[in-house]
C-alpha cells in the first residue's frame, strides 16, 4: 500500500487498520535504515572518534593525547555506541522523510504549509546548537577544566566517559536551540502571544540560567556563552510571534 498510500488517503479509501499497517511498515523501514547506517558508520567509527576527541587533544600537550579504557570490552563498546549515535543523528532527515510521507497525506494543504517549515527549522536549529557547542563552547570549557587545579593533579580521562560527555553536550545544546522553534510554533497555533512572552521575561531569564547551569559545563564562562544566544532567541521569538499576530489581524480586517 505504501506506494499508493497518499492517493488512498486523498480519496478517503483507507480505514484505521490500514493506517496502522502503514505506520508499522514505516517504522520497520526506519529500523532497517538505522541498522544499515549503524553498519556503515561502524566502519567510520575511528574517524568519528577522531572528530569527538579533537577539542580535547587540541588542548593537551602532544605526549598526553590519550584516552584510556578500563575494561577489555570498553573500546569495542564505545565504537558500537558511536555508530548507533551517528546513525540516529546523521540519518535523522531520512527518518523524517519516511515518517512525513505517512503524516503528510492526512494534512490539508494549508496545514502542510504551516507545519513543514517548523519541522525543517527544528532540524536546522538542532544542528546549529550542536555546532555551537563543538566549535565555540567546548574549546573554552576543555581548556578551562584542564588548567583547573595544581600541577600535582593530572587528568587520566577514560574513553567511554569522555564520549558520553560529548554526546550529552552536543545533544543537549541541540535541544536547547530548539526552544525558539517551539515557542514560535506555539505562537502560530495561538497557544502563546507576544504579550504573554514579554510579561514572562524575568522568568525566562531565570529559566535560561538554570538550563545553562544544567546543560553547559559547570563554569561561569560556559554558562554565559550558552545564555547569550538563548536569550537572543527568546527576544527573537517575541518579535516573530508579534509579526504573526499583526499579519493575522491584517488578514481578518
Amino acid at each position: 500500500m505504501s506506494a499508493n498510500y497518499s492517493n488512498y488517503v486523498d480519496k478517503g479509501q483507507i480505514g484505521f487498520w490500514d493506517h496502522l499497517d502503514e505506520l508499522r511498515s514505516r517504522v520497520v523501514l526506519c529500523l532497517w535504515i538505522f541498522f544499515g547506517g549503524f553498519i556503515a558508520f561502524y566502519f567510520l567509527s575511528d574517524h568519528i572518534l577522531d572528530f569527538l576527541r579533537k577539542p580535547l587533544f587540541d588542548a593537551l600537550p602532544e605526549g598526553q593525547r590519550r584516552l584510556y579504557y578500563t575494561s577489555l570490552f570498553e573500546n569495542f563498546h564505545v565504537h558500537l555506541k558511536v555508530s548507533a549515535y551517528a546513525s540516529l543523528a546523521l540519518l535523522s532527515p531520512v527518518y523524517f522523510k519516511v515518517m512525513w510521507s505517512f503524516v503528510g497525506p492526512g494534512l490539508k494543504p494549508h496545514e502542510k504549509r504551516g507545519v513543514q517549515p517548523f519541522l525543517w527549522a527544528g532540524a536546522t536549529f538542532f544542528i546549529l546548537g550542536s555546532t555551537f557547542a563543538y566549535f565555540v563552547l567546548l574549546p573554552v570549557g576543555v581548556r578551562y577544566f584542564l588548567s583547573y587545579g595544581t600541577s600535582a593533579e593530572a587528568p587520566m580521562l577514560t574513553l567511554e566517559a569522555y564520549v558520553d560527555m560529548m554526546v550529552r553536550l552536543l545533544g543537549g545544546f541541540g535541544i536547547c536551540f530548539e526552544i525558539p522553534v517551539v515557542m514560535i510554533l506555539l505562537g502560530r497555533l495561538g497557544f502563546l502571544t507576544a504579550d504573554q512572552l514579554s510579561a514572562q521575561r524575568k522568568t525566562a531569564i531565570i529559566s535560561i540560567a538554570v538550563l545553562a547551569a544544567i546543560v553547559a559545563p559547570p563554569d561561569a564562562l560556559s554558562m554565559i556563552i550558552l545564555m547569550v544566544p538563548l536569550y537572543l532567541f527568546f527576544e527573537s521569538s517575541i518579535w516573530f510571534v508579534r509579526r504573526m499576530e499583526l499579519r493575522r489581524a491584517a488578514i481578518k480586517s
